[in-house]
């Protein structure tokens, strides 16, 4: 199993308008398309103005393929076209990448 942590850097004033994009259709979009998000957190520093999550994939060639087809989704492209009417709602976005060890078994 592949683990991608994206932690997406938000515009200033924007948590609000990212997270109920999130809860209220970019977790049902990805499910769409093979992607399960484990889990979310926001910043304990409200001032970095970051956003966390895990994407569960089986392998990277997976991952970009359903990567590809969210992006390319006219419902995604839809959704973030009224949802960045009034401006981009992330600054910047990174992923890290991450496999199980064999010596942690997680209870």
């Amino acid at each position: 199993m592949l683990y991608e942590l994206r932690v997406y850097h938000i515009m200033p004033g924007k948590m609000q308008a990212i997270q109920a994009r999130f809860r209220d259709h970019v977790i049902e979009l990805f499910s769409k398309h093979g992607m399960k998000i484990t889990h979310f957190w926001d910043d304990v520093d409200t001032d970095k103005n970051q956003l966390y999550y895990i994407v569960e994939h089986e392998n990277m060639e997976l991952r970009n393929a359903n990567y590809e087809r969210f992006r390319n989704d006219p419902e995604w492209l839809e959704l973030r076209r009224v949802t960045e009417a009034d401006g981009a709602l992330v600054e910047k976005q990174e992923s890290i990448y991450m496999k199980n060890v064999p010596f942690f078994k997680n209870n």
